[in-house]
């Protein structure tokens, strides 16, 4: 199992320390250092301030953000949590996936959703009933203009008329697509690399426009289905990422947490196909946060790969 870490702007107002260079700087070395496979940025471009009072979180920009880790580490791989596509014109994310995986060696997967904050879309000019639509072809057009040196496409926004776009990633960064919907999971066989799924408690489910996905049973009834839809695309299912957590142990940072019972609980989601084990860390000083990294790297993903 491999290890990520999504950057701990998670909460509104964020403490001012995680806003510095030295505070990404320190953050993505000590991630490494501590034996983390992968680091994230959260994508909001444009929240309302009502999101924001009321659970939401304030974010940086995750491709400047990960361009800048990838400046200052060597392996840690650049893992947004998560774009949503529908955000972006097609070719722009193109273009900055394809320079920030060049200039990285290689490091970037492009962790995709369709997103569910209505403000948010209608704040950027999307149409937020045609994001389904817009996603679909967001993906033809990034892996068209990535393979093709003379690429056409008629679409919603797009006249593109014999494009050579370069640099091209070689080989394509892995495509992983998150939600929890079974739309998501047949995206993910037909054409995706990875699923990310993400904790859904049936509270809030129906604000995220979301199936509830509370326990291991959940994920694993989801799971099942996914693998289904992988055979019947006569894919591998080896070939399929799967991004998960386990909240057993507690929340890593805190006084209560149990690196044995965590421990635990990734054992069970490596038995369902999890490949890749995503957590949090405090966010309410650099400096706990950097304890916690190197605690977690000590306690947890050192004694997993003994």
């Amino acid at each position: 199992m491999k290890f990520s870490v999504t950057y701990p702007l998670i909460a509104h107002p964020y403490s001012p320390d995680l806003l510095k260079r030295d505070a990404l700087e320190q953050f993505s070395q000590t991630a490494e250092r501590s034996g983390f496979d992968g680091i994230g940025f959260t994508d909001h471009p444009a929240p309302t301030a009502k999101w924001l009072h009321s659970g939401g979180h304030d974010a940086l920009d995750p491709f400047v953000a990960l361009s800048f880790c990838a400046a200052v580490t060597e392996r840690i791989r650049l893992i947004p949590n998560i774009v949503v596509l529908p955000y972006r014109h097609p070719l722009i994310v193109a273009k900055m996936v394809a320079t920030l995986d060049t200039l990285s060696g290689g490091r970037f997967t492009l962790a995709v959703a369709t997103g569910y904050l209505r403000g948010e879309y209608k704040a950027l000019g999307v149409d937020f009933k045609q994001r389904n639509a817009l996603f679909d072809q967001a993906v033809e057009v990034i892996r068209g203009v990535w393979s093709d040196d003379d690429f056409t496409y008629e679409g919603a926004g797009i006249a593109a008329a014999g494009l050579a776009a370069n640099p091209k990633p070689s080989p394509l960064p892995p495509l992983w697509i998150g939600g929890n919907s079974r739309q998501s999971r047949r995206r993910v066989a037909r054409y995706g690399d990875g699923w990310t799924p993400f904790p859904a408690p049936r509270a809030i489910s129906q604000t995220t426009k979301t199936p509830p996905l509370e326990t291991v049973e959940d994920l694993g009834e989801m799971l099942d289905e996914l693998w289904r839809f992988v055979d019947e695309a006569g894919r591998d299912r080896a070939e399929i990422d799967v991004a998960f957590g386990t909240p057993e142990g507690g929340a890593p940072g805190s006084e209560a947490f149990r690196p044995d019972a965590h421990l635990w609980g990734l054992q069970k989601l490596v038995g369902l196909g999890v490949t890749w084990a995503h957590t949090s860390v405090p966010g309410d000083s650099l400096a706990h946060a950097l304890e916690t990294l190197q605690r977690y790297g000590e306690t947890v993903i050192a004694p997993s790969r003994a």
